[in-house]
């Protein structure tokens, strides 16, 4: 029997209201899993080169990221929130061309400020992003706010503990936790179980903290010295990983974040990509 991650809408009971929160559609499924790349993976190229690739090596899901090269034919010119609406058709047309589905976009500040945070939400509205992925605990109120008119959900994304950062608290999931609790069921954890692993912790463990609270995840391997090398043939127990996704009835976009064979990397993530196809086969 293959693996079956949910394909309809998580729904949230928030203050006495039902809210029906769009998924992503089954065509962007791979063995049920919402499974694509973040473009950080294909930092060293144009946007449009990372959508390509993506599509190379089998995605049908990318999370963009702030700072991303536009291309050529507009030199200094990154691909973010401040793109215009000529940009944002274009991208839109090669995602269409290449069968990508554009699902999610971090990890980007969000400000206090509302009108600038709204800038933010706008474009992933226009995009018909997911979710977006940040890492600003300091505007979880405005956040909240803009969360609820816009419909489009939040996750906080966490990087490696930071020994001589005490201050950051964001590695830790219980802190994650603490900060998304008593808020809107749209706003969550974005999972990087990598960097969870390379905290010293148990990306399992840390899933189960954090369940009903995962809006999306970065996914990676990585052996004994935290090197990012293809699912399966490194230290973080991926195919564990997947089995308590789908347990948690998981429904948002798991990218891939490859950050090693920068300039070369497909043939690995397709390798990633086939490991959770077979994995779905045997499951």
């Amino acid at each position: 029997m293959k693996i079956k991650f949910p394909t309809l809408a998580a729904i949230f009971c928030i203050s006495g209201l039902t809210v029906f929160a769009a998924p992503i559609p089954e065509t962007c499924l791979t063995s049920g899993l919402a499974l694509g790349c973040q473009a950080y993976t294909f930092k060293a190229f144009s946007v449009f080169e990372a959508i390509d690739k993506t599509a190379a090596a089998g995605g049908k899901v990318i999370e963009f990221y702030p700072g991303q090269s536009y291309g050529p034919e507009k030199p200094g010119v990154m691909f973010d929130h401040n793109a215009t609406d000529e940009m944002i058709a274009a991208i839109q047309a090669r995602l269409a061309e290449r069968g990508v589905r554009a699902v999610n976009y971090g990890v980007v500040a969000i400000p206090k400020d509302e009108a600038a945070a709204r800038k933010i939400f706008e474009f992933a509205k226009k995009m018909e992003f997911y979710g977006i992925t940040t890492e600003s605990v300091e505007a979880i109120t405005t956040i909240e706010k803009l969360v609820k008119e816009y419909d489009i959900r939040v996750g906080f994304h966490n990087h490696p503990r930071q020994p001589k950062n005490p201050s950051y608290k964001m590695w830790d999931p219980n802190y994650v936790l603490s900060v998304v609790k008593d808020r809107d069921a749209r706003i969550g954890s974005c999972a990087d179980v990598g960097h969870w692993f390379h905290s010293g912790l148990d990306p399992v463990d840390c899933l189960k903290i954090l369940q009903g609270r995962i809006i999306s995840t970065h996914l990676k391997d990585e052996d004994s010295k935290f090197a990012v090398v293809p699912f399966g043939t490194g230290n973080v127990n991926i195919a564990v990983i997947l089995d308590e996704l789908k347990r948690q009835h998981f429904v948002g976009n798991a990218s891939i974040e490859y950050e090693n064979n920068w300039m070369d990397s497909v043939p690995d993530v397709a390798q990633c990509v086939g490991f959770v196809r077979g994995f779905g086969a045997r499951h």
